[in-house]
This record gives C-alpha cells, sequence and structure tokens, in this order.
C-alpha cells in the first residue's frame, strides 16, 4: 500500500490515519505543480484527477480524501475510527468529512492562490470563518473531537484543514474551542509522526 501525498495538503489526513491504524505502508511525496513524483514518474499515470491523496494497492488506484479514509479505516477494522456502517455514529463521521469536503476545504482554496488580490482575500476570509462557526459549534459541549469523545477519520481531515488557517492569515483565537482542538489533535502521536514525515516539524 502506498500513499501519494505532498506535504500539509489534504493527503496529510490519510497519511495520519494510517499512522494511526500502525499498518506498514509507503509514501511517495507528489509535487502537484509539475505533477511529478519524487522518483519522477508523470503522477497523471497515477492518478489522471492530478490531485492527492492517491492510495495505490493490489493494483488499483483509489483517489479522493473521504473515499481513502473511509477504506483505510474499515479495512483495517478500526471502528473507533471509523464506526460501522449503517449506525447513526457512521453517519455523524460522515457529515463532519462532507462538510470539511464541500464547505471548509473549498473555502480556503481562494486564499492559495497567488494572484488573489486584497479584497478577494478578505471575501475568502470571511467565508471560511463562517465555516469555521459550524466546528466551533460542535465543540460547545465540551466534547474532545467532533463526534464526540472518540478520534475519528472526520477528525483528521478536518484537523489538517483548519490548521491551514494558520498559513492563510487567519486567528484561531476567534474559535477557541477549535484552536484547543487542533492543538488537541497535533499532539497525537500519529499527527506527530505524520508532521515529522513530511518534514513540517
Amino acid at each position: 500500500m502506498k500513499l501519494y501525498y505532498s506535504p500539509g495538503a489534504c493527503s496529510m489526513a490519510s497519511h495520519i490515519v494510517l499512522n494511526e491504524i500502525g499498518r506498514p505502508f509507503e509514501t511517495e511525496r507528489v509535487d502537484t505543480r509539475s505533477k511529478k513524483t519524487a522518483d519522477g514518474t508523470d503522477f497523471l499515470s497515477v492518478n489522471p484527477k492530478g490531485k492527492v491523496p492517491a492510495l495505490a494497492l493490489d493494483g488499483e488506484v483509489l483517489t479522493e480524501g473521504p473515499a481513502i479514509l473511509q477504506f483505510v479505516a474499515d479495512a483495517a477494522g478500526a471502528e473507533t475510527l471509523a464506526p460501522r456502517a449503517g449506525t447513526l455514529a457512521r453517519a455523524r463521521v460522515n457529515e463532519v468529512l462532507t462538510y470539511t469536503s464541500s464547505e471548509l476545504h473549498p473555502a480556503f482554496s481562494p486564499l492559495f492562490n497567488p494572484a488573489l488580490d486584497e479584497v478577494g482575500q478578505a471575501a475568502a476570509r470571511r467565508t471560511v470563518a463562517a465555516k469555521l462557526d459550524w466546528f466551533e459549534a460542535r465543540l460547545a459541549d465540551g466534547r474532545a473531537y467532533l463526534t464526540g469523545g472518540d478520534f475519528t477519520i472526520a477528525d483528521a481531515y478536518a484537523f489538517v484543514v483548519a490548521n491551514w488557517a494558520n498559513f492563510t492569515g487567519i486567528a484561531l483565537e476567534s474559535w477557541p474551542r477549535l484552536k484547543d482542538y487542533v492543538a488537541r489533535v497535533a499532539a497525537r502521536p500519529a499527527t506527530q509522526a505524520t508532521l515529522r514525515a513530511e518534514g513540517l516539524i
């Protein structure tokens, strides 16, 4: 099993979950601009979408972060990371995965565009702020993680994307529960191992 990733990108969520599970896996870094892997392979030959993450296994390549996260956890039987299909607990995990994927992730995207002017950046930050409000509200009851007391695959993805605030001029102090949550996920051994592996600490 090989994970194609780019440091700090949304592929980090898959990297974290693979480390949480603790089974052997390989990684290969991808330059998402040149579409080349670390060994010089044309990444488009691996994933024609040209995006990370991509997970190569048994002659197949699985793409899209939420699909990879669910597959990895389910294949490992890690029901704490991904509760059984058909349960409300699994639906809640999918709810957070979907909101992160469809709302928060794309809200951040304009802020990584160097051509975006100040007016556009300000508008994008307002959009991100509105999405972060939802996460802050999820944590208002004192829960440790977004769906309750257990860390799940949804937390891996939400952590990575929310942490982009630190690179886009958005101060998480306005969302104190979310700030504490990001720090809590960052301190997990699997997250620390991932950050080290990706050269981010």
